[in-house]
């Protein structure tokens, strides 16, 4: 050990095991060992002491389990990413309808390290979506005529079919203005169980009147998200049409209005609903005839259909 470094000794594991057995067979080590101390030496034993127990400790499995299949991996965390109320057992059971057998301790396994986290309640999402078909939204757009003054625009579309249900022109969006326009959006007083509009001070007492038997949901204070559908459409509406139009008087925008929302309502695809138009119901079915278009606010826009012979 001396020979390996001149200046000072350098120990390895085997020379420490081999001293902690000298120290074993020579009771009287410790007056002929001076290259450690009696600490080091009885704090190496302890630890291939305890090196030697972890080895005969470790379990052997008898048998190496089963891998699941990495198509069933995903379908049990496909399974809890969309049912956040399910549980290891009422997935086991979706999965035994489907003819895949796995336990419920594997399951849970593989939902331990799931990266998302399970939430109490449900989130306004989850609650527009479960509500769509009985939620309208509503909202202002503010623009500007040729000479600079304001003229607002007042909109109502149903979240479910993400149809445009009324809309109207104003420069003097009143109270009574706005309540009046609720009710010819909902004549026979057929209104809606929830209606979402934001804080806006336009809306007072007329209006909360009109609507008493609505749950009204207002949004959060700078938060356009909650009203996604109504701050949807309003982008739409300035990018595809009032950007490109002067707009001269308050009858000809809400000319303009109302041909954007016809095209909006039965010609336009969109995305959030599958790319179906919102105005019918159903997707539309291959179909033979030729394709004919038809030009929307002077060609700004072009709606396409088939002419059947």
């Amino acid at each position: 050990m001396l020979s390996r470094q001149k200046t000072h000794a350098s120990l390895n594991n085997r020379d420490r095991r081999l001293l902690v057995l000298l120290a074993h067979w020579l009771p009287s080590w410790k007056r002929v060992l001076l290259i450690v101390q009696p600490d080091t030496l009885l704090r190496w034993h302890r630890e291939l002491f305890r090196l030697v127990w972890r080895h005969k400790s470790k379990a052997v499995p008898d048998f190496q389990p089963n891998r699941l299949p990495l198509e069933t991996i995903r379908l049990i965390r496909q399974l809890d990413r969309e049912n956040r109320l399910w549980g290891a057992k009422r997935i086991r059971g979706e999965l035994l309808k489907l003819g895949v057998h796995v336990s419920k301790r594997t399951i849970q396994k593989y939902l331990k390290h799931m990266p998302h986290l399970r939430t109490q309640g449900q989130n306004p999402a989850t609650f527009v979506r479960n509500h769509a078909a009985d939620i309208p939204a509503c909202d202002f757009l503010q623009t500007y005529d040729v000479l600079f003054r304001a003229i607002f625009v007042f909109v109502i579309i149903h979240l479910g079919s993400r149809k445009v249900i009324y809309g109207n022109v104003t420069r003097s969006p009143t109270d009574v203005w706005i309540a009046q326009q609720w009710r010819n959006a909902t004549p026979f007083d057929r209104g809606p169980k929830y209606l979402i509009r934001d804080n806006d001070g336009k809306y007072g007492e007329h209006f909360a009147h009109v609507t008493a038997t609505i749950k009204i949901l207002r949004t959060p204070v700078h938060a356009p998200r909650a009203n996604a559908f109504c701050e949807r459409f309003v982008g739409s509406v300035r990018r595809e049409c009032l950007d490109h139009l002067l707009i001269l008087s308050e009858n000809q925008l809400r000319r303009v209005l109302i041909e954007y929302m016809r095209y909006f309502n039965d010609d336009r695809p969109h995305q959030g609903i599958n790319q179906r138009l919102p105005a019918v119901a159903e997707a539309p079915r291959p179909g033979v005839g030729t394709i004919r278009r038809r030009s929307v606010l002077g060609g700004l826009h072009h709606a396409y259909f088939r002419e059947v012979a």
